[in-house]
């Protein structure tokens, strides 16, 4: 299966939508615009089910697949139901109790596939991330939901200093999250991570492919100014 390469920064377009036909349509583009990851969001699974993760790999064979389950309970249930529709990653909620993510941990190790934990309303997000990396857990999430995106204004972005502490154990096995766009991207690079989760700034744009080459530019600028 593909596997990101951390090396480098990895745009990853999240597909939160819930028309099957339109997150291909806007796939595509985005992938043809520099995407290196893409990522089944949690409204497309909902609307369209498994169906949505199959079409995304049959469609892109050679993309990274992330399947956004957020799982919380059954998590070796969850993995088994992703991977066997072909996504390489499985998402679980990092807040959800041990013995569940140990269960997807399990199933991830059995079926060849990888484990992220979303660290979203995790209170001490560093402090669960070691105790991830205890459990197993491949890649950590960082964060930002549209509601609080929408009620404090925030994205991302202003999670530096987070970032930096999460590199200290995970390494470049860091995802982030929630609202990043062209001109917020660098920070969150600079800060170590090398997964970088973009939804609307792509999938609302009116050229999504445009919008992808302009948000990887800014990412890969970063390396090049050291």
């Amino acid at each position: 299966m593909p596997r990101p390469d951390l090396s480098r920064p990895n745009l990853q377009v999240a597909l939160d939508l819930t028309s099957i036909d339109k997150a291909l349509r806007i796939a595509e583009e985005a992938v043809n615009g520099g995407a290196d990851i893409v990522e089944a969001g949690t409204p497309l699974i909902k609307s369209e089910g498994l169906r949505a993760i199959r079409l995304l790999r049959s469609r892109f064979p050679d993309k990274v697949i992330v399947a956004d389950m957020k799982a919380v309970d059954v998590g070796g249930l969850e993995v088994e139901l992703a991977a066997s529709a072909g996504a390489d990653i499985v998402t679980v909620m990092g807040f959800a109790w041990n013995s569940m993510i140990a269960s997807a941990v399990e199933a991830a190790r059995r079926l060849g596939v990888l484990v992220e934990a979303d660290l979203m309303y995790v209170k001490d997000p560093v402090k669960r991330a070691r105790e991830l990396k205890n459990l197993g857990v491949d890649i950590v999430g960082v964060h930002v939901g549209i509601d609080v995106q929408r009620e404090r204004g925030i994205d991302a972005s202003v999670l530096v200093e987070e970032i930096k502490e999460l590199t200290r154990i995970y390494g470049s096995y860091i995802s982030v999250a929630g609202g990043l766009k062209e001109d917020t991207v660098a920070p969150v690079v600079k800060a170590g991570a090398r997964i970088i989760v973009v939804g609307s700034a792509i999938t609302k744009a009116k050229d999504p492919r445009e919008a992808t080459r302009r948000i990887k530019e800014a990412m890969l600028r970063v390396l090049l100014e050291g």
